[in-house]
């Protein structure tokens, strides 16, 4: 089955059915009156969600859904027959887009989820409801109005738990299929996943997740190298990522520190939310090295990338490690702790301290000869201002100094 993760449609909701011009016309009814029935509403179209369907290849065969027209009004007060809707099944992860204005209309993310694209038009009113005072045999009628139509853009993201990345032959596909009852392609050149596959990890007592394998990434992938990036989307729902890389690569060029930085850049270029996700390390093929060796450069290898986090040393191949790594994610995905550690012991890796800069020896600067101050004279102190009164007291002459004649008492 071709994998088709992008397509295009168009919906046109019914029209609404016009309404009826109608007269009683009894015999015995001495009062007759207007009695035309409104027209019916016409159908929606409407998307829903549902399990089971993995791509979006039919809506490149079907691009066109319609809903049928309500029928018009009758006599008698009857109303017409409003129009079925369509129902669309598109699958769970689904985002629809408005073509023209580029609005999300909704994100089908949740399995029976449904979605009205396109509304049916409103019927139009028979000539009774338009009878009053003043106009007993009203002759009008409502034309009904139309339905909605639009052009819509879908695209699918797959709904994951986990996400495998790494670059091509680098046992991603061999991981998921030793994990899961998945089975896709699996070859000895590059490129053999052409688009993503899912798989369903069980860890026992009804606890499970699911895990994205996507096409492998090369340097050079942001702008246009080997498959790209569009497949990235597909990890954008998930909550952890497991990095992958070869330890023992065919290639005596490839150096898996090298090409493990350069996935990193490529997820940087494409979303920062990929960059900021957690992402755990996986050293893969550890059957093509002995123990000791491949426990070794494995270490080195995480050193070289200076990673801080649960490392894990597996094999695809002879199921080496992928137990505790199923059972680290599924507690992962239970509590949101990650684990200090995988089952591979990294030294701790300690931040250099950082030495004091030497200083520089300041030029020495000839001194400017200090500015005489300035001594500000002393104020002269002002007369004090000869008042009136300190006039009459200056005419006055200072009184002898003498003893005091005693007056005579007569």
């Amino acid at each position: 089955m071709k994998f088709v993760d992008e397509a295009r449609v168009k919906v046109q909701a019914g029209n609404g059915g016009r309404g009826c011009i109608s007269f009683r016309r009894e015999k015995f009814v001495p009062f007759g009156g207007p009695d035309g029935g409104d027209g019916g509403h016409g159908g929606s179209v409407t998307f829903r969600a549902r399990e089971g369907i993995n791509t979006l290849v039919d809506f490149r065969v079907e691009r066109t859904f319609r809903a049928e027209n309500g029928e018009p009004g009758g006599g008698r007060d009857m109303t017409g027959r409003g129009g079925k809707d369509t129902l669309v099944m598109v699958p769970v992860g689904t985002i629809v887009r408005d073509a023209d204005t580029g609005e999300v209309l909704g994100d089908m993310a949740k399995a029976d989820m449904e979605l009205l694209v396109a509304r049916g038009g409103k019927g139009g009113w028979g000539n009774q409801k338009f009878k009053s005072s003043k106009n007993r045999s009203p002759r009008q009628f409502g034309a009904g109005l139309p339905g909605e139509q639009r052009s819509l853009e879908m695209e699918l993201k797959v709904i994951a738990d986990v996400g495998l990345l790494g670059l091509p032959n680098a046992g991603k596909s061999t991981l998921i299929t030793a994990v899961s009852a998945a089975r896709p392609k699996i070859a000895d050149y590059p490129f053999t996943t052409l688009y993503p596959n899912l798989g369903v990890i069980s860890c026992g007592n009804q606890r499970s997740f699911v895990m994205a394998d996507i096409p492998g990434l090369i340097e050079g992938a942001a702008d246009g190298a080997g498959l790209g990036i569009r497949f990235l989307k597909h990890l954008q729902r998930t909550r952890v990522l497991l990095h992958l890389v070869d330890i023992a690569p065919t290639d005596p060029s490839a150096d898996p520190v090298r090409d493990a930085i350069s996935i990193v850049g490529e997820l940087g270029k494409f979303s920062d939310d990929l960059l900021t996700k957690p992402r755990w390390l996986v050293l893969n093929k550890r059957d093509l090295l002995p123990d000791d060796e491949a426990v070794k450069l494995a270490v080195s290898i995480a050193v070289a990338l200076k990673y801080r986090g649960p490392a894990f040393l597996i094999s695809g191949v002879t199921h080496a490690g992928t137990s505790d790594l199923t059972e680290a994610v599924m507690r992962f995905l239970e509590t949101g702790e990650a684990p200090a550690q995988g089952n591979l012991p990294l030294p701790e890796i300690r931040e250099p301290k950082s030495t004091p800069k030497s200083k520089a020896t300041p030029k020495l600067k000839a001194k400017k000869p200090a500015a005489k101050k300035r001594v500000a004279a002393p104020k002269k102190k002002s007369a004090p201002k000869k008042t009136s009164r300190n006039k009459a007291v200056a005419r006055k002459k200072p009184a002898k100094k003498g003893k005091r004649k005693q007056k005579s008492r007569r």
